[in-house]
């Protein structure tokens, strides 16, 4: 694999900033759902998974579900039904769960068997009865849930992998998790090239979870490169996704991950600005647009998005002109002064009288 600072020297021409990274093999999810008050309310059909275990779809996925021993990617949030207690939210936490379909803990049997009726993308809203979560006893530790406490669960199931021995992330070797990664990443790019954004991002979510914090903690060396030349790319294609859906804060917030490791790979320096720029925050994008000339002179992309920049300076400029004319009104006209008609003959009657005063002067000599 190649080293991904080898990036920085890719030409970033008119479309760049769509650019799929395909020649190098934290998790941030975007949009999650809103958590106002509690649970959401739903109207959608109630389907029956089992006797203690409804689920009502909320969004639509796509694709096939997860068989035994599928090892799922997903995102939720769990309430006490009774107490409309909060107990767990991986959205707020940025991590997602991993769970091995069959192998799950004996408190997440209901959840496990919700996941296993859903798609990837899918999202729903769960009731587990208390018999298939934390049971007669409940839990007085963490998560802090009731005895017999019927659940609710709002989850989203971002993907799942297919493995027969049902092999989860931790029981992989460096190898096989960067594999699995790079895997995802490519499915992810054939999903890009054929503009279906949200599956594409499914995949580089994957991906990326595969990389977290944690094992990356641990790596070095030609280790770490490897998994970087994964990891960093899937940040930079889901931020030129979001960038796309007009969903610019969690770009940035890729960007930002990719330049905390390469802080000067010129795609996020760029990608970053772009996002920024959507904000209208033109003085930290012009600092991105700047920074990543530095490294790409010729850039193209980058001197025409200076150039929008400025633009973009001269026409606020002339607006706020407009603006503070409109509210203090144009500067009033000098008054032309007004002849003071009296003056005037008061001067030339003393003029008339030197004139005279005079002549009579010249005669008496």
């Amino acid at each position: 694999m190649e080293d991904v600072k080898e990036q920085q020297s890719q030409s970033h021409g008119e479309d760049g900033e769509n650019e799929i990274v395909t020649e190098d093999t934290a998790f941030v999810h975007r949009e999650p759902p809103q958590d106002v008050s509690g649970p959401p309310k739903v109207d959608s059909e109630v389907e029956i998974l089992h006797e203690k275990v409804t689920k009502q779809i909320t969004k639509e996925g796509h694709g096939n579900r997860p068989s035994k021993y599928s090892t799922c990617f997903l995102h939720y949030r769990a309430w006490a039904e009774s107490t409309q207690h909060k107990f767990e939210d991986t959205w707020h936490e940025q991590q997602p769960l991993e769970l091995v379909l069959g192998k799950e803990k004996k408190e997440m049997t209901g959840l496990a068997i919700g996941v296993s009726s859903m798609k990837s993308g899918e999202r729903a809203l769960l009731h587990v009865g208390w018999e298939l979560g934390y049971g007669k006893e409940g839990s007085f530790s963490f998560p802090n849930v009731p005895p017999m406490a019927d659940l609710l669960y709002e989850v989203e199931l971002i993907g799942f992998d297919e493995t027969k021995e049902g092999k989860a992330r931790g029981d992989m070797t460096v190898e096989e998790r960067i594999g699995a990664a790079d895997r995802r990443k490519m499915d992810g790019n054939a999903f890009f090239k054929e503009d279906k954004l949200e599956e594409a991002m499914q995949q580089y979510e994957m991906a990326i979870a595969y990389m977290g914090d944690d094992f990356m903690f641990q790596l070095f060396g030609k280790y770490r490169d490897m998994a970087l030349a994964v990891k960093n790319p899937c940040h930079l294609n889901m931020a030129a996704c979001l960038i796309k859906l007009k969903h610019y804060e969690e770009a940035i917030g890729h960007c930002s991950i990719v330049l905390s490791e390469d802080e000067n790979n010129v795609k996020a320096m760029f990608r970053r600005g772009k996002a920024r720029a959507e904000l209208g925050q033109t003085d930290a994008a012009r600092e991105d647009f700047l920074k990543a000339r530095k490294y790409a002179p010729e850039d193209k992309a980058i001197a025409r998005e200076l150039r929008l920049l400025s633009e973009h300076d001269k026409a606020m400029y002339q607006r706020q002109k407009e603006i503070y004319k409109g509210i203090f009104g144009p500067r009033p006209e000098p008054k032309p002064k007004r002849t003071n008609w009296l003056i005037l003959l008061w001067q030339w009657l003393l003029s008339l009288f030197y004139r005279i005063l005079r002549r009579e002067r010249v005669k008496a000599d």
